[in-house]
Parts: structure tokens; C-alpha cells; sequence
């Protein structure tokens, strides 16, 4: 991927180079993490995917040199978090870019199959809405529970099985 001109691309940088952590932190404080990695955790009772919710403040400063956009990110984010990397290929990221006010669901083949990109955007459109108008935890709900259900449809838990949690339901605050 080519390099951008910084100049070019300035008032980005600077939005990104600005925050950090902290502003995700601020954003969902760790009572609200608590909450929404109790509703992952309820949610993968029902089914056999995986969801992962990871808010990130700025792009790091190579990613920005790279002119990586929200959506590049998330794939990355998909990889690293290992979303991809699950039994049934059905893992679902919602990712925040808070730099940028970007919201990106990213979902594994098992699920994809099943579920048309229009549904996912609709999902970030609602969460996005919840955003501006000062919800971030009500709209990440929300978004776990529309995810739930597509997940519950598409992929349910057997009956009566333990169901492996493949994957940490924490929050992820970059």
C-alpha cells in the first residue's frame, strides 16, 4: 500500500494522533464493559458464534501513514482478535473507530453466507444513531442483540450441550 502525503491528509491525523485509550475508556467506562461483556456472554449461550466488540480511539501512527481506512482496519482487528479463527467460521466483530465516527461489522464466511451486507450496515446505521445521540451502551446492546439473533437463526446452540466459548467477551479498548 502506498504511502499518502501527511499534508494531504492533516486534519485526519490530527483527530486520530489526539485521541487515545482514554477517550474509548470514556466512552464506555468500565461498569458499561462490564454490562456489554455480560450481554456477549448471555448471547453465546444461545448460539455457536462468537462476537467480539472492540472500540478503537485513533488509528496507530503506521496505519495512518498508510492511508488505512476504518473498514482495513477492522479486517486487521478481525485477524489479530482471531474472530476469524473459529469452529464454525461464524465470528462477528462490531468495531468503533472513534477518530473517525466509523462503525465496521466484520463477520466470518459462516455467517456471511447467510446474512447480506445490507443487514450489517442497517445494524451500524442504528448503532450510529445511538452514538450521536449520546447512547453508546444502550446502541451496543442493541447490536449484540441484533447480532444474537442472526447468530441464534443461522448457527443455534444444540440442545442440552455445553457450548465452548471460543473466544474472550471482554471489550476490547484501543
Amino acid at each position: 500500500m502506498a504511502t499518502l502525503p501527511l499534508t494531504r491528509h492533516l486534519p485526519r491525523a490530527l483527530r486520530h494522533l489526539w485521541l487515545d485509550a482514554a477517550d474509548a475508556r470514556r466512552l464506555l467506562p468500565a461498569p458499561a464493559c462490564a454490562r456489554l461483556e455480560a450481554a456477549v456472554q448471555a448471547s453465546e449461550a444461545r448460539h455457536l458464534g462468537e462476537l467480539r466488540l472492540c472500540v478503537e480511539a485513533g488509528l496507530p501512527w503506521g496505519a495512518l501513514r498508510q492511508g488505512q481506512s476504518a473498514r482495513q482496519r477492522a479486517l486487521d482487528l478481525f485477524s489479530a482478535l482471531r474472530v476469524w479463527d473459529t469452529a464454525h467460521n461464524n465470528g462477528v466483530l462490531i468495531y468503533l473507530l472513534l477518530a473517525d465516527q466509523r462503525i465496521e461489522v466484520v463477520a466470518d464466511r459462516g455467517v456471511s453466507a447467510h446474512v447480506p451486507p445490507e443487514t450489517w450496515q442497517a445494524l451500524a446505521d442504528r448503532l450510529g444513531a445511538a452514538l450521536r445521540q449520546g447512547q453508546p451502551e444502550p446502541g451496543l446492546l442493541a447490536a449484540i442483540a441484533q447480532v444474537s439473533d442472526l447468530l441464534r437463526q443461522h448457527h443455534p446452540a444444540p440442545q442440552g450441550l455445553p457450548r465452548p466459548n471460543e473466544l474472550p467477551d471482554a471489550v476490547v479498548l484501543i
